[in-house]
């Protein structure tokens, strides 16, 4: 994960593009508040605004209602120690008072606003610049951009944001007995599933993609694939032909053309993934085998994209919890078994198993949620054990 790391840099490349547009994009400079939030003092509750200097301590007291504050129409002119003001809930605060009383609490009594003992200062007020002042930073730089965030930034009066471009991704997938959906299957071939699952999972992370469809196992196409999608690619991904056999040509394409930090990783399924360069492109060489796609796309490729588009790298959320079902593992390699959280009788958070745990089994990576992390060195776990898993995003 470190070598992966440490080989990337992120894309400086900036535009400024519109908040409506902004959903998922990261952004490349900090967003500051140009001014208060909020804006003014006002009421956070329906109520009557008073100084608080005025409530009464023992016995009821009666004010005379001076006028009212709605949101947007506030009221003019300052009030008086024995004076109240209508507030509704954004109102902006009179001059004068410092203190909304809840609407439930008071009585009208011969047109006057008559308000028990026991409320306090300062309740029930929004302060100006509470949530944001002037010059403090609303949205760091490196954030990818989610509902709350384009909220904000439109409540600052933004209505454009300046973000870093969106990586550029290619893919394809490799093998002879690859076939494309729609097309009859003759005896030794099948679908290409993978391809189709990098797209998915892609379109979640909200990149550029280009699918290069499925490449023969003949060496010259590959490395001319290699060396077309390397010219505009950021990134290029590849399913299936990185592995030893004799009919893999992933590895003697890239020998003339880039260079390959490692070939195989310590982790079931996913071992025969590979790292590198091709010229100024990254490339990850995926095995071909579904589920080892996924979890090798979702454990490096998505970090690495995320490093890529400039957002701050945060490590996945890691949660430990009792497992329902035995599991069964050889020390040697870490594993990543699909799993799925719920609930059990006790409220309690616990695991199961999928079932088969088999790398070509998509079946089981469809009703999983979580991965079940199980270290190099364990030897399984029992029902009953506490185990560490890790969510699952079914989009990526």
């Amino acid at each position: 994960m470190a070598c992966i790391r440490e080989t990337i840099v992120s894309i400086t490349d900036q535009e400024t593009i519109d908040v409506y547009s902004a959903l998922g994009r990261v952004t490349a400079t900090d967003i500051v508040s140009a001014f208060n939030v909020p804006n003014h003092t006002n009421s956070a509750m329906d109520g009557y605004a008073v100084n608080g200097s005025a409530l009464p301590k023992v016995k009821s007291k009666s004010f005379k209602l001076a006028g009212a504050s709605f949101a947007g129409a506030p009221y003019h002119g300052p009030v008086g120690h024995d004076q109240c003001v209508r507030i509704m809930t954004g109102g902006v605060m009179p001059e004068g008072t410092d203190t909304v009383v809840i609407q439930e609490r008071v009585a009208h009594v011969d047109g006057r606003v008559v308000i028990p003992a026991g409320d306090k200062t300062d309740a029930n007020v929004r302060y100006a610049g509470e949530d944001l002042k002037v010059g403090d930073i609303a949205i760091p730089a490196g954030i990818k951009l989610g509902a709350s965030h384009l909220g904000l930034a439109a409540s600052l009066g933004m209505k454009e944001i300046t973000v870093f471009r969106r990586p550029k991704i290619a893919y394809f997938s490799n093998g002879d007995e690859l076939r494309s959906v729609g097309s009859p299957l003759e005896t030794g071939e099948v679908y290409d599933s993978n391809r189709y699952t990098l797209h998915a999972m892609l379109s979640a992370l909200g990149v550029q993609q280009f699918d290069l469809g499925i490449i023969k196992d003949d060496p010259d196409t590959i490395a001319n694939t290699f060396k077309a999608a390397a010219e505009d690619a950021d990134m290029v991904i590849t399913t299936a032909g990185a592995s030893v056999g004799d009919a893999d040509y992933v590895k003697q394409a890239l020998a003339g053309l880039g260079e390959v930090s490692f070939w195989k990783v310590a982790i079931k399924p996913g071992r025969p993934m590979s790292f590198g360069k091709l010229n100024n492109s990254l490339f990850f060489g995926l095995p071909g085998n579904p589920v080892s796609v996924m979890v090798t796309f979702q454990i490096f490729v998505k970090m690495a994209i995320k490093r890529l588009s400039g957002e701050k790298f945060s490590v996945p959320l890691v949660l430990k919890v009792k497992t329902l079902s035995d599991l069964k593992k050889r020390p040697g390699r870490m594993e990543y078994q699909r799993g799925v959280l719920s609930l059990d009788e006790n409220g309690e958070t616990v695991v199961s198993s999928t079932g088969q745990q088999g790398s070509g089994i998509l079946s089981s990576m469809s009703l999983a949620n979580c991965y079940i992390i199980l270290s190099d060195e364990s030897k399984g776990a029992k029902a009953g054990d506490w185990v560490e898993v890790q969510l699952i995003d079914q989009n990526c």
